[in-house]
């Protein structure tokens, strides 16, 4: 089994931007993780939508996002999988790579952990990893008691206070409430932005704003603006 402390950041990263790494390293820091896995989705179980970039322009940017951090790691595993990317499944496959999972994070915004009832597998996908719920902008971790009282008891509150040693985790998964400061930016901003033409300096790591440049990403044209 793989004992290092590994937490798992999933999304379209369509692209990948600030938000989502400042939240990694939020995560990172508070649970003291070894490493955070970045990890594009396949088609996504939540959109109709496609995504704007292709796969492997997805996995391009997060490849040029996670540079210079030695945490983070680009993982493709969910990359022309076929079907949709449920994270019960992707826990799954991780823990057959020999990952434990009293080691495994898996990090998620409070916008869509409110929506966890609503996920494949639920509630046995809660038992698969632990589970680190960041707040986001207008999203708050406290509420989350009032809004999932069924998950109570499983939830527990951390700080992102380096002062404080991260908790002794190796027991059986459990939810990880972090109230963090993150950036108010969302992958759709982002499009929206260079849509039109706008800068997106300070929303996107600048080697990821030049690959969009250079690749001609997100042009404007049908569906690219708020897809």
């Amino acid at each position: 089994m793989t004992q290092a402390r590994t937490g798992v950041l999933g999304g379209r990263f369509d692209p990948i931007h600030r938000g989502h790494l400042e939240t990694a390293t939020a995560a990172r820091l508070a649970l003291g993780l070894d490493r955070v896995l970045l990890l594009p989705s396949g088609v996504s179980s939540h959109r109709a939508a496609a995504a704007g970039a292709t796969n492997a322009d997805r996995l391009a940017m997060v490849t040029l996002a996670a540079q210079g951090a030695a945490h983070l790691v680009p993982c493709d595993l969910e990359i022309g999988i076929d079907g949709p990317s449920y994270t019960a499944l992707t826990l799954a496959r991780l823990r057959d790579r020999g990952y434990d999972r009293t080691q495994l994070f898996f990090i998620v915004g409070a916008d869509a952990f409110e929506e966890i009832a609503t996920w494949y597998d639920y509630p046995a996908v809660l038992e698969g990893a632990h589970f680190v719920v960041v707040s986001r902008p207008g999203h708050t971790v406290a509420d989350l008691t009032d809004h999932l009282p069924a998950l109570r008891d499983q939830m527990r509150t951390i700080t992102g206070d380096r002062e404080n040693p991260p908790p002794d985790l190796d027991t059986a998964p459990s939810i990880w409430l972090l109230d963090a400061v993150t950036p108010d930016v969302s992958s759709t901003d982002v499009r929206r932005c260079l849509a039109r033409r706008q800068p997106v300096t300070g929303l996107v790591p600048a080697a990821v704003a030049t690959y969009i440049a250079d690749h001609r990403l997100y042009d404007a044209g049908p569906g690219n603006e708020l897809a």
